[in-house]
Formats: structure tokens, sequence, C-alpha cells
């Protein structure tokens, strides 16, 4: 399938995931649950309920160490959940960035940072594989269960490379695969915009990783999410710390 045919299909499917209509992975479970499931408090959910759509494959901002003062980048912020989380750790002397390529999804965060009055939080419009941003401007990057639906994912963490500062860090969550897909599972829209059938093997997404100059710490890994939420496809859901490497001295 060609990469914009895929971009097209992603974008409908979470426009109308914005609408509040459901998603194809979520199965017959709430939001409410999903999120407790894959590492939410009851805390972070009230801090902005309506921006939780049941999306997601981890909790990035708690595995991070964002400070008070940090600048913040959510790669496909979707209707801000993970922003408006991270917005109450960088303080007033912080910024959080969301971006999306999903007309509605940035309308929706924008309409609920208006709502719930958070100052220091933006959302943009705009492509991670593409991101419209100058060299090391982030503190912090985080991603939750996003860039699986990237075509180009080399290109996405080559811009999350140049887009971080050289002391950053970047938090990410994402569903990689423990054995291949079969032709027919790849073409898929409903496992493409379920964040399985755009997914690599475990080991090539840590290749891309590598590649793209980082280096990474693996921080945890969920393999009970395929039953709780992907009718037990062989994956797992992937949370990573990434960080630049350190140039050798001459």
């Amino acid at each position: 399938m060609k990469e914009k045919d895929v971009k097209k299909i992603v974008k409908n499917n979470y426009g109308k995931v914005a609408q509040k209509k459901r998603c194809s992975c979520c199965g017959q479970q709430s939001d409410v649950d999903i999120a407790l499931s894959i590492g939410y408090t009851d805390d972070e959910i009230s801090l902005a309920a309506d921006a939780n759509l049941g999306l997601g494959c981890g909790n990035p901002v708690a595995l991070s160490n964002i400070k008070q003062g940090d600048v913040v980048l959510d790669l496909g912020s979707g209707a801000g959940f993970d922003a408006f989380i991270a917005v109450k750790k960088v303080g007033s002397s912080g910024k959080v960035i969301g971006i999306d390529f999903t007309d509605e999804m940035i309308k929706k965060s924008r309409d609920l940072a208006a709502k719930y009055d958070y100052k220091n939080v933006e959302f943009r419009l705009g492509d991670i594989e593409n991101l419209p941003f100058g060299n090391e401007s982030f503190d912090v990057i985080i991603s939750n269960c996003v860039i699986n639906l990237a075509p180009d994912k080399l290109k996405v963490f080559r811009e999350a490379y140049r887009v971080l500062k050289n002391d950053g860090r970047m938090y990410v969550s994402d569903i990689v695969l423990l054995e291949e897909l079969s032709e027919e599972q790849r073409k898929n829209e409903e496992l493409i915009t379920g964040c399985v059938g755009g997914a690599l093997l475990k080991d090539d997404y840590l290749r891309i990783i590598s590649n793209s100059g980082f280096n990474y710490n693996i921080l945890n890994e969920d393999k009970d999410i395929s039953r709780r939420q992907y009718q037990g496809i062989n994956l797992e859901s992937l949370k990573v710390k990434l960080f630049k490497k350190k140039l050798e001295k001459n």
C-alpha cells in the first residue's frame, strides 16, 4: 500500500475518533478501563477526562522525568490527553506542544485547552515525519502508540533526533510485532488504524531507533496488551527511553 494511502486511511479514522466514534482497536472496554489498564491513574484521567479517547498503549509521561521548566513535544497528540498531564509537570515556566496531522483532533485539543484554561500548552497541525520546529528545540519528546501509524518510521525518529536538545530524552510507548503479519493483515484497514497493520517487528523497530542516531533503554514490555486489546495477535507494547549518542572526542 502506498504511503499516501496509509496516511489517508489513518486521517479518516482518527477524524472519526475525535468525534467520539470508537476506534477499531478498542474492543468492548470503556475509555477509562483502557486508560487504567495501560498505566494511567484515576487522578491523571480526571485532569482532562474529555481528552481520554481510549487510545494509547502506555503512559509515556509516567515513564518520563519531566521537570518544571521543560519544553515538551508530544508526537501525535490526539485530543491532548498526554499533553495535559505533562502540563502539570512543566509548571508555569515550561511549555508543552502537541502535533497531530488530523484536523479534527487539533480542533478538539485546542477546544479542551481553552475549556481547562491551560495557558502553557499549544497544538499544531503537522506531520511527525516532517516536524515544523528548529533544531534542538525540546527538552523532552513523548509519543504514545503513534509511530507505528507512520509509513516512514526512520524519518520520524530522525526528525525527533533533530529537534531534541543534545541532553534531551524521548519516551515512547508503541506497538511492535513479535511475529510477522500476513500480507492480508498488512492491507487490512482496521488493523492499520488499530496500530497493528503498520507495526514493525520488535528487532526492526529497535534497529531503526539506532539507525536514526539514538541510544535507547527498554523500560517495559507489556505482552498482555495483546489479550486485552488486540484479539491475541502476537505483539507487545514496548516502552523505550531514547537519548542522543555522545560523540567521541578526538
